[in-house]
């Protein structure tokens, strides 16, 4: 699967300079999906040296041709989509069906940010001496390195080599060793763009070996992260040293308020595929379920029956609607929030534990816990797993203040039929971005992006270019 491709440095696929590969693991069977290669030091070196050579030429390239030139990988991605989908769905495990949702999301932000390109405005200013003016202009930030994960392998990537390339960046990426195909075939489809060589680099291996010196890389003036809270965290630090840009989108713990004059049936429709799609593993899905009293039976007894209506298997089933969990560690840890629940107190109305009609494979039971607590791990941290935790409240002024109860603030939701609860709940629900009867909110058009622990910055609309571009201010006086 992987021997086709390689590692992405100056223009060029090769191996590893060492030739050193390691399994890809199925996340539905558990065998080799193939051997990737795995950089070394050196390897992440020459991409770094690329890099710089590339951007040289590419920042000077004009805007129209680097539109041109998104749009020609926006076209070779939809010639090349059922393939691409196919390999999202055999890496991570979840159903073709969304596999291709995600790719087309990523076309998407070529499109865009191709359009981008041309609508880098600059503006004039009067000054105050006779005779002089200011010029605002942007310019491209530099080598751009982008981190990440593995859940939305070819979405993350797009997100961030989409922009940085409308800017006139040049980029290194780092993707998951678990998703490294994706990454591949999104990079092949970027030769069809016809960029200097050096304006885009793949690097895969360990922290050591390409994390390490990127980050201590002068050359390497913005990173751009999607990954827990702790590894932003840690990049924080390390990017200071050489005082980096830095923007990323960290963990979520997205509360959804149901409040009482909700359309239950709407709600249940859209909320309970929201939270099983990529067997919850998304950093924006519903974790807290609020749910007013008046509704929380009703709500509980649609829920769990839906739920338990879901078939798991093999993503590539077009009958399936779940797939596994990414790896063992994952479904420990599911496993383990999930038992540490019951002992608090929680009461186990669907699911809960791994499904034994697979004989290999990471799967585990859509999930629902009722008579849960703030102060459980299930509701006081990301879940990150198939399990909705559902809890009644009184007042909406109970509901929102638990709702913000919570470092993260990526995402949070709310179904109502009032305007005014809507309004309210926009202005007072702690997050980057709230959604009101829906759950649309990654779109090539819109912001994508949290507040406080869920990162800085923002990715997708005309602000997704900004950190991709340094302001440069100059006085003319004639």
């Amino acid at each position: 699967m992987y021997e086709r491709f390689g590692l992405f440095i100056g223009g060029e696929w090769r191996p590893a300079l060492d030739g050193a590969t390691a399994p890809v693991l199925s996340p539905v069977s558990e065998a080799s999906l193939g051997e990737a290669p795995v950089a070394s030091i050196a390897d992440t070196e020459e991409a770094l040296a690329a890099a710089q050579a590339g951007l040289r030429a590419w920042r000077e390239t004009p805007a129209f041709t680097r539109a041109d030139s998104l749009h020609s990988i926006a076209d070779e991605m939809v010639r090349r989509a059922d393939e691409a989908s196919r390999m999202i769905s055999c890496e991570t495990g979840k159903p073709l069906a969304q596999a291709q949702r995600e790719w087309s999301l990523s076309i998407d932000q070529f499109r865009w940010y191709a359009e981008e390109a041309r609508r880098i405005y600059g503006r004039l200013i009067e000054s105050r001496v006779p005779g002089g003016r200011f010029e605002v202009s942007h310019e491209p930030v530099g080598v751009v390195a982008a981190f990440t994960a593995w859940n939305f392998p070819a979405a993350l990537i797009a997100r961030k080599v989409a922009p940085a390339l409308a800017a006139g960046c040049s980029v290194i990426v780092r993707p998951s060793t678990q998703t490294p195909g994706t990454a591949m075939a999104m990079f092949d489809c970027c030769r069809a763009g016809k960029l200097p060589r050096g304006v885009v680099n793949l690097v895969v291996g360990s922290t050591n070996a390409t994390y390490a010196p990127i980050m201590a890389s002068k050359a390497v003036r913005k990173v751009s992260l999607t990954g827990s809270t702790r590894v932003g965290q840690q990049m924080i630090r390390d990017a200071a040293n050489t005082l980096k840009k830095v923007s990323m989108e960290l963990g979520g713990n997205a509360p959804l308020i149901v409040y009482e004059d909700a359309d239950l049936e709407a709600a249940l429709n859209v909320a309970v595929p929201t939270k099983y799609a990529n067997a919850g593993q998304v950093c924006v899905t519903p974790d807290r379920f609020y749910v007013h009293e008046s509704l929380h039976d009703a709500f509980v007894r649609g829920f769990v029956t839906r739920a338990k209506a879901i078939k798991l298997g093999d993503g590539l089933d077009p009958t399936v609607g779940m797939g596994p969990l990414i790896n063992a560690s994952r479904l420990a840890e599911i496993e383990g929030i999930v038992a540490e629940s019951l002992r608090a107190g929680a009461k186990l109305v669907a699911g809960g534990g791994r499904a034994t009609a697979f004989n290999a494979g990471h799967f585990f039971e859509p999930t629902v816990l009722t008579e849960v607590t703030d102060d459980m791990k299930v509701m006081a941290e990301e879940n990150f797993g198939p399990i909705a935790a559902i809890a009644r409240f009184r007042s909406d002024e109970e509901a929102i203040a638990r709702a913000n109860a919570c470092d993260m603030g990526l995402s949070a939701y709310a179904f109502t039929r009032s305007p005014t609860r809507a309004r309210r709940s926009i202005k007072e629900l702690k997050a980057g971005m709230v959604g009101i009867n829906s759950f649309a909110l990654a779109a090539s058009e819109a912001p994508f992006g949290g507040t406080n622990f869920s990162g800085m910055g923002r990715e997708g609309g005309v602000e997704g270019i900004r950190d991709y571009l340094d302001v440069k201010l100059a006085q003319v006086v004639f």
